[in-house]
């Protein structure tokens, strides 16, 4: 069993960069499927991207390529979410997500994951 927190969540502007964080407490992290999803405010919680903790691969929602990038860092046992060139449509609570067992891009949807973080509120201001 794993518990996530999110943080680096803010209010900021149109074009600019921003990098949550996502701390993993737990054991035999090596072994998870971490994500992250995004819920926008009257939608639903969406798939943004995902990493397998122990190879580093990475998949990406297509609306998520270019701009969002996932990453892991195993001595801290956190998960990043950097976006850049942020935009007003990009405001949303972010989940972090983990789940045991599989690989980054077969799990895409809410439901394959069992671990979740509080999330953390971005609003990107135009």
């Amino acid at each position: 069993q794993v518990q996530l927190a999110e943080s680096g969540g803010g209010l900021v502007q149109a074009g600019d960069s921003l990098r949550l964080s996502c701390l993993v407490s737990g054991r035999g992290l090596s072994m998870y499927v971490m994500a992250w999803f995004r819920q926008a405010p009257g939608t639903e919680r969406v798939f943004v991207a995902s990493v397998n903790w122990s190879s580093g691969s990475t998949y990406y929602a297509n609306s998520a390529k270019g701009r969002f990038a996932i990453s892991r860092d195993n001595g801290k046992n956190t998960v990043y979410l950097e976006i850049n060139s942020l935009k007003p449509e990009d405001t949303a609570i972010y989940y972090c997500a983990a789940r045991r067992y599989g690989s980054a891009r077969t799990f895409t949807g809410e439901e394959g994951y069992d671990y979740w973080g509080p999330g953390t509120q971005v609003t990107v201001s135009s």
